[in-house]
C-alpha cells in the first residue's frame, strides 16, 4: 500500500512563496502521473498541476507562471513550488498518484493547509 505524506504548508503573506513536498512510502517511479489538487472552503476540489513519468507538466490556468511541479524519483518525492501567492490560492493541497490517464487518482495524501493572508 502506497502512502503519500504532504508537508510544507502554512501561513504566508500575499506575494510570498511556499514549497510543498509529497513523500511516498513506496517508489514513485512506477506512477505514470503525480499531481497536486486543492480544495478551498465551499468549493470543489480542483487539479492544480500534474507531472508525468517522462517529466511533462500541466497546470491550472490560474497558476501558470507562478507554480512549478517537479519530481525526484530517487527520493520518491514530488514538489510544488508556489510563488507570487494570492489570497485565492488559500486551500487544502493534496498530493495524488495514479497509473495511466485515469479520471481520478489511485492514491491521495492527507492534505496540507496553505493560507495566504496579510
Amino acid at each position: 500500500q502506497v502512502q503519500l505524506v504532504e508537508s510544507g504548508g502554512g501561513l504566508v503573506q500575499p506575494g510570498g512563496s511556499l514549497r510543498l513536498s509529497c513523500a511516498a512510502s513506496g517508489t514513485i517511479f512506477s506512477f505514470d502521473i503525480m499531481g497536486w489538487y486543492r480544495q478551498a472552503p465551499g468549493k470543489e476540489r480542483e487539479l492544480v498541476a500534474t507531472i508525468t513519468s517522462g517529466g511533462r507538466t500541466n497546470y491550472l490556468d490560474s497558476v501558470k507562471g507562478r507554480f512549478s511541479i517537479s519530481r525526484d524519483n530517487a527520493k520518491n518525492t514530488v514538489y510544488l513550488q508556489m510563488n507570487k501567492l494570492k489570497a485565492d490560492d488559500t486551500a487544502v493541497y493534496y498530493c495524488s498518484a495514479q497509473f495511466g490517464a485515469r479520471p481520478t487518482p489511485d492514491y491521495w495524501g492527507q492534505g496540507t493547509q496553505v493560507t495566504v493572508s496579510s
